[in-house]
Order: C-alpha cells, then structure tokens, then sequence
C-alpha cells in the first residue's frame, strides 16, 4: 500500500437523482455528476431518477450497491416537509464519513454564505462501499463530485475494505 493508503480500485458509480419534477432530459445535476466520474476514467451507471419517497430512494441505493462502489444521491437534502433523502439513507450506513458534510458545508460558505446551515449533506459505508448523499443544485453536485468525492473515492474506498 502506498504511503496515501491508496490502493489500486476499480470504482463503479451510480447517480441517483431524487426529484418529483426533473427527467432524463431536465437533470442537469446528475449529467455533471457523470460527467466529473467519467472525465476521471470513472464508469458510472445510467443516473436512475426517484421521487422524494422513503421507500423508493432507499430502493435505489439497495440495487445500486449490488453492482456499484461509489453511490451519489442529489437532491432531496433540504428542509422542506418532502425531502427525505437523508432520512433513507442514513439507515442503511454502517460507518459514517462526518467529515463529509461538515468539508461540504465549508467548501459551500464560499457560494452561499449563511443559507449553509439550510445545507444537509451526508456520507457513509455499507459493506465496504461509500454512499453520498448531496443537495440537487448544480453549483453544490459540481462541488461535491470535482472537488470532495471524485479525488477521495480510491482513498475511501481502501479505507473501506481493510
């Protein structure tokens, strides 16, 4: 193993968007984050598309995790009585990555100011994998897939499955 514990490990990612109103043609949000995974030699799944339910995002992350290593979830993070992604997500962590959330909220200051309190980010492993929850908007998945998880995710994923 390197001296940055990072071993050589072929990551698979899956984008789920979670969003009432957005489509395959409408979701700017799950391109970019395609587009930063694939831009580092990173494949990435078609980006599935949920409503703002428990059930159905948890549903997605299950069937992701069988054949990816890396999942990001956009969208559904705030704080209006529908978003419930963190809610379904958060459960199916073993270990969580706090640090996640609290560099996501820093990097996001910068962009937002104050209103990034209103700003709920999560991560955390499931049976050696790494799950991502983030909020929908452009700017924050840019931000969190080319700035957070994109150069991490062999890192996290080494740590993962020692």
């Amino acid at each position: 193993m390197s001296r940055e514990h990072r071993e050589d490990i072929s990551v698979k990612t899956a984008v789920i968007t979670v969003s009432t109103t957005r489509t395959e043609k409408t979701d700017l949000s799950g391109k970019i984050i395609q587009e930063a995974f694939e831009k580092a030699g990173i494949p990435v799944f078609p980006v599935k598309i949920v409503k703002d339910d428990i059930g159905e995002i948890r549903s997605a992350v299950m069937e992701a995790l069988d054949s990816a290593n890396c999942i990001v979830v956009n969208g559904g993070t705030g704080l209006t009585h529908d978003d419930c992604t963190i809610e379904a997500v958060s459960p199916l962590f073993i270990k969580t990555m706090d640090g996640f959330g609290e560099l996501f909220r820093q990097k996001s200051y910068a962009q937002v100011g104050n209103a990034v309190i209103l700003s709920r980010a999560a991560a955390g492993i499931n049976k050696g994998r790494a799950i991502f929850c983030i909020p929908g908007s452009p700017k924050a998945v840019k931000l969190a897939a080319e700035e957070i998880i994109v150069p991490e995710i062999v890192h996290i994923l080494t740590h993962a499955n020692q």
